[in-house]
Order: C-alpha cells, then sequence, then structure tokens
C-alpha cells in the first residue's frame, strides 16, 4: 500500500474515532431509543450516508454530488434527531429550522456551481483511488458531526427550555452570518457571470470590506445556533460547543482561507491592483478598506 493510499486509510480511522468520542460523550444527556442515544444514532446515520453515496461517486468517478449530499445529509441528521425524540419542542423546531434554510441555500448554491463548472479540480488526484477518496466523504461525515454537534446536543436532550434571550439574541446572530453569507455568494456568483470579468477578481460589494465575507458569514450563523443551544447543555454536553470553534478553525487554518488565499496568489500576485486590494482589505471580517498613502 502506498503512503498516500496508508495516510487516507488512518486519516479515515481517526474520523470515524473522533466523531465516536464526541457521540459518546454528548450521548450521556441524550434521549434513548430502544436503548440507543438519539444522537450516537444519527451521528451514525451522518457517516452511513456518505458511504452509501460514495459507492455511486467512485464507480462514476465524479464529485458532483459530493457537495449535495452534505447538506442533505445535514437536514436528514437534524430531522431524525427531531423524529426520534418525539418532541415539539420550541427550541429543538427552531434549531431544525435554521439548519434546514441554511443547508438548502447552501447546497443548492454549491451545486448549481459544479454544474457549471463541471467539475472541482481538488478532486482531481483523489477520484482514481478508492481510499483517497473514500477519505473525503468520511471526513464530510465528521464534518457534519462536529459543525451540528451544538444543535443535535440540543435537539436530543433530556433537558427542555423553552425559548429565552439566549434563543432570541443566537437568532439574530445567525441571521446576521446567514445574510451575509448568502449576498456574498450572490455577488460573486453575478461578477463571475460577467463575461468582463474574466481572469479578474471580485473587489466590490462585501468583497470590498473583506477578502472572505461569505465565509465570516458561516463562521457567525453558527456561532449563533450554538448560542440558541446554550441554556440546554448539560455536564458532557458543553463539549458540543466544539461546533462553532471547529468551524472557524477549519475555515482560517485548514481548508477555506489558506487554499484560497494561495490559488489567488498564483493567479494575481505581482498585480499592482491585487497587492492593494490585499493590502487595503481585511482578510475575514468586514472592515472599512484601509487608507493608502498617497
Amino acid at each position: 500500500m502506498k503512503q498516500s493510499a496508508r495516510s487516507a486509510v488512518l486519516a479515515s480511522i481517526l474520523a470515524v474515532l473522533a466523531a465516536s468520542g464526541i457521540a459518546w460523550a454528548i450521548s450521556q444527556g441524550s434521549v434513548s431509543v430502544f436503548g440507543i442515544p438519539v444522537f450516537a444514532g444519527v451521528v451514525a446515520l451522518a457517516f452511513v450516508i456518505q458511504w452509501v453515496a460514495f459507492v455511486p461517486a467512485y464507480i462514476l468517478q465524479t464529485e458532483r454530488f459530493f457537495d449535495i449530499t452534505g447538506s442533505i445529509t445535514y437536514v436528514l441528521v437534524a430531522g431524525t434527531a427531531v423524529a426520534l425524540t418525539g418532541r415539539l419542542d420550541a427550541r429543538s423546531l427552531l434549531l431544525l429550522s435554521l439548519v434546514t434554510i441554511w443547508a438548502i441555500r447552501l447546497g443548492s448554491f454549491l451545486f448549481q456551481r459544479i454544474l457549471r463548472a463541471g467539475k472541482d479540480a481538488r478532486f482531481d488526484d483523489l477520484k482514481p483511488s478508492i481510499t483517497r477518496f473514500l477519505m473525503t466523504w468520511t471526513i464530510q461525515g465528521l464534518w457534519v458531526t462536529f459543525t451540528l454537534a451544538a444543535a443535535l446536543a440540543t435537539m436530543t436532550s433530556a433537558v427542555q427550555v423553552t425559548l429565552d434571550a439566549f434563543a432570541w439574541v443566537g437568532l439574530a446572530i445567525w441571521l446576521v452570518g446567514f445574510a451575509i453569507e448568502a449576498l456574498a455568494d450572490i455577488q460573486k456568483s453575478r461578477f463571475r457571470k460577467n463575461p468582463a470579468n474574466k481572469g479578474r477578481f471580485i473587489q466590490n460589494g462585501l468583497w470590498a470590506w473583506s477578502r472572505h465575507p461569505n465565509y465570516f458569514g458561516e463562521i457567525t450563523l453558527w456561532f449563533g445556533i450554538a448560542v440558541i443551544a446554550l441554556p440546554v447543555l448539560r455536564g458532557w454536553q458543553w463539549l458540543s460547543l466544539i461546533s462553532p470553534l471547529f468551524v472557524t478553525l477549519l475555515i482560517t487554518r485548514i481548508s477555506g482561507i489558506p487554499l484560497l488565499e494561495k490559488r489567488s496568489d498564483e493567479k494575481w500576485a505581482g498585480q499592482d491592483d491585487y497587492e492593494l486590494y490585499k493590502s487595503r482589505t481585511s482578510v475575514l471580517i468586514p472592515w472599512p478598506p484601509k487608507r493608502t498613502s498617497s
């Protein structure tokens, strides 16, 4: 087995172990069905969906359904959690609604984008290898688990708390994040559709205040979800606050901003307008552009 294949297998095993650890810990406060904690059950469901979807994706050598599968997983896992608990408390329904709205919006946007592009270059070297391609689907299962952790902990908890200030403040934070992410995606999509912008980078709208406003919106809305969940969390369930921290770490240090910054530098580094844009514009948090000395 080649080194890359061994690394992929190890990464997949570690992903499953990490999700299992979180599932075991947070399940301490979870409602159970037939003796199985609902939290642990829906975490397992998240991985099963990825592995089932992987089979036709590998056979057809396509990544077109990767992102949309992830979005569907969020909705199915959250919906199953609420259904299995057999409760219709307002906080759980609020969280389910927010997760569903976010997943449908982002999933449809990403699916349309890859249909227009025809492929995602990130998968070119991964698809031919069964171990490396499977690794990406397995890690997506971990992604769903960690990102949804706070919402799932609330939905499956044996504790119920009526809507309070935390719920409304969290909702307000979520709305701000969702609006920023959606508007940033719309602006960039329109920019790319204009033939006059071919080979150029966007630097207007929200993108004049942040080089990655969509990522700022994504981070913000998951912090909103965590705030809504706070009053319900007990004991090991506090580990579910890994959710917004995981999203932040992933975007700012691993697969989000670092990769896109590198790709942008490869295209436009050395160009005066690009270097000026980078020097004046915040990397993540939207902020008025810095003034440059004349």
